[in-house]
């Protein structure tokens, strides 16, 4: 049996109907925030991000990621202390509990009875006939200051119980783009045939479900040369042996050698994460057993 039988079929963008679903739903969303009269004159960007908006997601993953980013108050970091310039603290009405609890009354309206607030981070918008899911993410702009007083730019999230994370969507846009190109439009591609992987895998009872993002970032961190094997055969061979081969053993101590997000603005591996190192051998060692690679 050939890769593309084991896995149903190739897995390319979304076709034009989920595609019209999926931009019916960006637009919805868009549509309710501003319609929302408690935002008018708030600095609020909304955007795309995630699989969506990188051309990553394949059919069984094809929700959209929507963020929701106010400019009314920009959190911050600094690498060195004094790196940041000094300013005095925002004293404006947008905490995160009030974007939150707008953003919400918001969706509410446009989405009466489908919206799940019951997340810690997200609200779930469920799908309609002409609609897909929707993760709407309320954020603030975000600064990361380097000790030359550079700044690198991002997206902070809070949760509900207070905890926060920061993400960088507009750099993992870049990353992927450029990868992308370098390898002659074969990266994407070579994700969602991995996403398509980890999805028959899961359906199948072959393998646990593995974070679709997870996913990406171990496919992303393979060499530029490996999508260019002369088939998807050995592409996706290629894949699989650098990923277990490269993540054996702990994490290694010098910086230079650990793996990044898409973004390469965070280590793909640290404490916080939902997943390990072993988790990624795990994945591929399940891949190359159910797509009959020889041992």
């Amino acid at each position: 049996m050939t890769l593309e039988e084991k896995l149903g079929g190739w897995t390319g963008p979304s076709s034009a109907t989920e595609q019209d679903k999926q931009d019916r739903t960006e637009r919805m969303i868009r549509e309710a925030i501003k319609a929302h009269v408690a935002f008018n004159g708030c600095d609020l960007s909304v955007y795309a991000k995630g699989s969506y908006a990188n051309n990553t997601n394949v059919k069984a993953d094809s929700d959209v990621d929507i963020a929701v980013q106010c400019g009314e108050a920009v959190y911050w970091d600094e690498a060195t202390e004094g790196a940041h310039p000094p300013s005095g603290s925002y004293t404006g009405f947008w905490t995160p509990a009030k974007l939150r609890s707008e953003l919400e009354t918001a969706l509410e309206a446009k989405f009466p009875g489908q919206v799940d607030s019951s997340g810690s981070t997200a609200f779930r918008i469920h799908s309609g006939s002409a609609r897909v899911d929707a993760d709407v993410v309320p954020c603030f702009d975000y600064r990361y200051y380097f000790s030359s007083g550079n700044y690198r730019e991002g997206a902070k999230v809070f949760k509900k119980n207070g905890n926060s994370l920061v993400n960088y969507p507009k750099q993992q846009l870049e990353n992927g783009r450029a990868k992308n190109t370098r390898t002659k439009q074969y990266y994407k591609k070579a994700v969602r045939i991995m996403k398509r992987v980890e999805n028959v895998m899961v359906a199948k009872g072959v393998h646990r479900e593995v974070p679709s993002f997870f996913v990406e970032c171990l496919v992303y961190n393979c060499p530029d040369s490996v999508f260019l094997a002369p088939t998807w055969t050995k592409t996706v061979e290629g894949i699989i042996l650098h990923v277990w081969k490269e993540l054996e053993g702990d994490e290694p101590s010098v910086e230079s050698e650990r793996w990044l997000e898409v973004s390469e603005c965070k280590y793909l591996f640290h404490s916080a994460q939902d997943w390990n190192r072993q988790d990624g051998r795990d994945f591929v060692k399940a891949a190359w057993n159910y797509l009959g690679y020889a041992s």
